[in-house]
């Protein structure tokens, strides 16, 4: 087995404080050490994001260190992408620095290599994205306006799925500075998302008052239905943020307030909705159950799974949350460990780069590999196994 999933982290960095005890970890991050113990011997997956933020807190590290994103080598999916990143920053860095070169493409071009980016943000292809946009950056700040917004908009998107949350952050700044200073309050509300969503987990109190802010400013624009689609992102992920904060009222607030949106507006005829966003019943459905499962409550997410019909949004991202979150409240107690691993296929299935590279889907597989190894380990959960990189036992 590689010695490269959360749990193994969290051994990694205990022992890096002067072999502090699982006992003393625990009691740091208020678990139990059994608990601590199943997680460093990947038989238990944390399943919680705000029990991470206290893990992480407890080792003085970083949830990305214990996540290990976008820093560990060994995915030919990242590894691919991760040799364009340097260029994708240098490009960051002269647009903040307020350099713009001549256009290396005519405005048409520019146009269509824009919409063949954005199809492959909707496919959650992020290494053919990451090959395109450190020249499409460039030649989206010599145009400006809205179409550096969305550029860089789709940059932050990208670098935020490959583990690059700093840069991501960056790239999300970049957006919301065009949208402001071309005056759209669509725009302006999808780079605010783009920058909640590009914060670190340890920033949800502060993504949650970005969020409230954002919602209060735009509010007066609310007859434009591509704000109100954005309103309702921005209510969602107002809810997730302020559930990790431990602020369960407030999130609940959000949540109606987005199903009251949703409801008004219903799903997107094309699936896909402003800017890909696809809000409607559909999104505020898996939301709700991404909410229920950082509540630590398996059974409601699968109860609400059984309302949910991904398969009408177009970006497979949507899809693959749908299947890691059902899959992961399944595997919940060791009981359905078999539904589990055909939900975590059909994950895969749905969008197989970031299935891959998202660690806490790791952590769930190599749970049901642990779990398996009193009989036999699956040929399906083998094979899933050995597409993740994960190595068995002989």
């Amino acid at each position: 087995m590689k010695p490269d999933t959360i749990g193994a982290r969290v051994r990694y960095w205990r022992m890096r404080r002067g072999g502090m005890t699982q006992a003393v970890l625990a009691g740091l991050a208020g678990v139990s050490q059994s608990y601590i113990s199943q997680v460093e011997s990947g038989r238990k997956t944390i399943d919680r994001r705000s029990t991470l933020v206290t893990i992480a807190a407890a080792l003085q590290v970083t949830v990305a260190d214990l996540l290990g994103q976008g820093t560990e080598p060994g995915d030919p999916a990242r590894d691919s992408a991760a040799e364009h990143v340097p260029a994708i920053w240098s490009a960051l860095i002269e647009i903040e620095d307020g350099e713009r070169r001549q256009p290396g493409r005519a405005r048409e071009q520019l146009a269509t290599d824009i919409a063949r980016s954005d199809r492959l943000r909707m496919s959650c292809n992020y290494p053919a994205m990451a090959r395109m946009l450190p020249a499409l950056l460039l030649d989206a700040a010599a145009v400006g306006g809205p179409v550096l917004v969305q550029v860089a908009y789709q940059a932050s998107t990208c670098l935020r799925h490959l583990g690059y949350r700093h840069l991501a952050l960056n790239a999300a700044r970049i957006a919301v500075l065009a949208a402001e200073d071309i005056e759209d309050p669509a725009w302006i509300g999808a780079s605010r998302f783009a920058y909640a969503q590009s914060l670190p987990i340890e920033s949800a109190p502060i993504a949650a008052r970005s969020a409230d802010r954002s919602l209060s400013e735009l509010q007066a624009d609310a007859a434009d239905d591509r704000v109100r689609q954005m309103l309702g992102q921005l209510h969602l992920s107002a809810a997730l943020t302020s559930t990790v904060s431990g602020r369960a009222d407030v999130a609940g607030d959000h949540l109606a307030e987005a199903a009251r949106e949703a409801a008004s507006l219903g799903d997107p005829s094309d699936g896909a909705g402003f800017n890909g966003c696809g809000f409607g019943p559909t999104n505020v459905g898996l939301w709700a159950m991404s909410i229920a499962a950082e509540q630590g409550e398996s059974g409601r997410v699968i109860e609400l799974s059984r309302k949910v019909r991904p398969h009408v949004l177009v970006a497979s991202i949507r899809q693959q949350s749908y299947w890691l979150d059902l899959g992961r409240a399944l595997a919940d107690g060791g009981r359905r460990d078999a539904e589990a691993l055909a939900s975590f296929v059909q994950a895969e299935r749905a969008a197989p780069v970031p299935f891959v590279l998202n660690p806490l889907a790791r952590d769930a597989v190599v749970a049901l590999v642990q779990r398996a190894k009193r009989r036999a380990v699956p040929d399906e959960l083998r094979a899933l196994a050995g597409r993740m990189g994960i190595r068995l036992a002989s």
